[in-house]
């Protein structure tokens, strides 16, 4: 199976700081893969460069086969981009338009699709992420932290992209939106046959999504698999994350889960 995420060797460096060193890693299709790591191991820069939004010192990049740090092909490029989503942390709508016009954004820099269809594909959107079409026409400071999600979300989906990144999706709601947020990504990750790259911090968010889990720490790929692999992997960072007694609570969760399946 042709991994859609390739990377290889990956280092990243900001002057003398050394963020990844040789880092290797595989995305494969259909998967929710999510990055765990304490804070400055660059998680969220591995997703800026996954995107190609940023190059990294040396090592390769390569994305539904395509080498986007050695490719010079600008229009390649936009191709490949517009193959994937970004849900950003905290939504990042543009705080000067409404729903519908942050939603409909992508569509039209386009510049191919006449607006009556852009019009019917962003009501649609919304519609998939649970908004309702009096919502179009709120501003994102008129909405709950939980409608700004997604909002954000249906954005992302816009043009119907095959990669989806999530950084840190369920940050800011309380437990019953993040459930609900949650439940969302499983019923459109299912649904839309995507692949998922997730960075998150919170364990029922982790457990509850991710079919694999990959640990960031001493500049590398410590560890990567299955929840009940990576949590058996003896490893400081590990221990500390998952043994703590939240960590075993959404662990025990997961596995009450997976058996009454």
């Amino acid at each position: 199976m042709t991994p859609v995420i390739e990377i290889r060797d990956l280092w990243t460096q900001f002057g003398e700081v050394v963020v990844h060193r040789g880092l290797n890693l595989e995305v494969v299709p259909g998967e929710i893969l999510s990055l765990v790591g304490g804070s400055g191991s660059g998680k969220t820069v591995l997703l800026r460069q996954a995107l190609g939004l940023q190059r990294p010192a040396r090592g390769s990049v390569r994305v539904f086969g395509e080498d986007i740090n050695g490719s010079r092909d600008a229009r390649r490029l936009q191709e490949l981009r517009r193959r994937q989503g970004m849900l950003f942390q905290h939504g990042a709508l543009f705080s000067a338009l409404t729903v519908f016009d942050n939603v409909a954004l992508p569509m039209r820099e386009l510049r191919t699709l006449p607006e009556e269809l852009i019009r019917d594909a962003t009501l649609l959107k919304l519609d998939m992420v649970g908004l309702q079409p009096e919502d179009a026409l709120k501003m994102p400071a008129d909405l709950s932290g939980g409608m700004i999600k997604r909002a954000a979300l249906a954005r992302a989906l816009a043009l119907e992209p095959e990669l989806l990144f999530l950084d840190e999706p369920t940050a800011g709601l309380d437990p019953s939106r993040s459930d609900s947020f949650v439940e969302l990504i499983r019923s459109l990750h299912r649904s839309l046959q995507l692949t998922v790259v997730m960075v998150t911090h919170d364990l029922d968010t982790l457990f509850a999504l991710s079919t694999r889990i990959a640990v960031l720490a001493d500049k590398q790929v410590i560890a990567c698999g299955a929840p009940e692999e990576v949590v058996a992997v003896r490893h400081p960072f590990i221990e500390q994350f998952f043994g703590g007694e939240r960590g075993r609570l959404a662990l025990g969760g997961w596995r009450s889960r997976r058996e009454r399946q």
